[in-house]
């Protein structure tokens, strides 16, 4: 049985961790807002770029269609490109991408497919060396930029289309956090090679006009599509930065309470126990001042 002592300084240990976990639920709340925020305003300029491509590629036959729209007509080579976070105390949002993800690998490597590994975000990096160490190719730590922007999505971006143009990527697969609301995160997959063309993209008003392109639509999307891998890249970043924060809000928020009722449960035991040892010693005094 544990001394008053010992019970004393548990409380004030929960108490301690209590007044952590509620200042980094303040922290990732405040931290959400701008991160939704981003999120929110990437989403038109992504859709916009599908419907682009989509328009585009409509007037595309297989043959002239660009490699990173068309593929290489083979899926032998996989690259996953896994992106969580650096830090953890946000529940299950690591874990949760992280296990997707390896259901993923698991199920490519049994169909005796080719699998290469971008970890995204140190976590990813812990929880998939152990299985899978010589697959992963590199790690980008997010905790590096300040602020996520296109000049963290560009060299993730450029690692993937090296690894295509090298003929080590058939298909790239790209794993994150969808955000929805602050208590709804999803494990999303997207596939950025081949290029998807998004069938339910909103199609451009020409008003019945009929454009000739030039250059041509081929050469529009050799640019392009580059581009547009940068752009699903930073979109998905920022989702993720933004789902963290959710995850790590209503993680914190939960552990707050926990720890609050926690400390009521001990008070509760502390109290009991003062008052039993009280109650004995004022009946040793009495059973004492009797003997006299």
């Amino acid at each position: 049985m544990a001394s008053l002592k010992e019970m004393r300084n548990r409380i004030g240990s929960v108490k301690s961790t209590q007044k952590i976990t509620k200042a980094l639920n303040m922290v990732a709340a405040a931290k959400l807002k701008r991160a939704q925020d981003q999120a929110e305003s990437a989403r038109p300029y992504a859709r916009k770029m599908a419907a682009v491509i989509a328009n585009l590629a409509a007037g595309m036959s297989g043959d002239d269609a660009p490699r990173l729209l068309a593929g290489t007509g083979s899926d032998k080579k996989h690259l996953v490109v896994v992106a969580t976070g650096d830090k953890g105390l946000a529940g299950g949002f690591n874990t949760n991408v992280i296990r997707a993800a390896r259901e993923r690998i698991n199920s490519l490597i049994a169909d005796g497919k080719d699998v290469r590994i971008i970890a995204v975000g140190r976590k990813v990096r812990d929880g998939l060396t152990r299985l899978y160490g010589n697959r992963i190719i590199r790690t980008f730590e997010l905790s590096e930029h300040k602020v996520i922007g296109m000049n963290t999505a560009e060299p993730i971006a450029e690692l993937v289309a090296q690894e295509f143009e090298a003929g080590n990527a058939d298909v790239v697969t790209l794993f994150y956090s969808r955000f929805q609301s602050v208590i709804s995160q999803v494990p999303t997959p997207k596939q950025l090679v081949p290029a998807e063309v998004d069938a339910d993209a909103p199609p451009i008003d020409l008003n019945g006009a009929v454009y000739e392109y030039e250059p041509s639509e081929e050469e529009i999307l050799e640019t392009l599509l580059p581009r547009n891998i940068k752009t699903q890249i930073l979109a998905v970043l920022l989702e993720n930065q933004a789902s963290f924060f959710g995850a790590q809000m209503g993680a914190m928020d939960n552990a707050t309470r926990n720890a609050g009722d926690l400390i009521n449960s001990l008070t509760l035991q502390y109290n009991r126990k003062r008052q039993a040892q009280i109650t004995t010693e004022l009946i040793e005094i009495i059973a004492g001042a009797e003997a006299l």
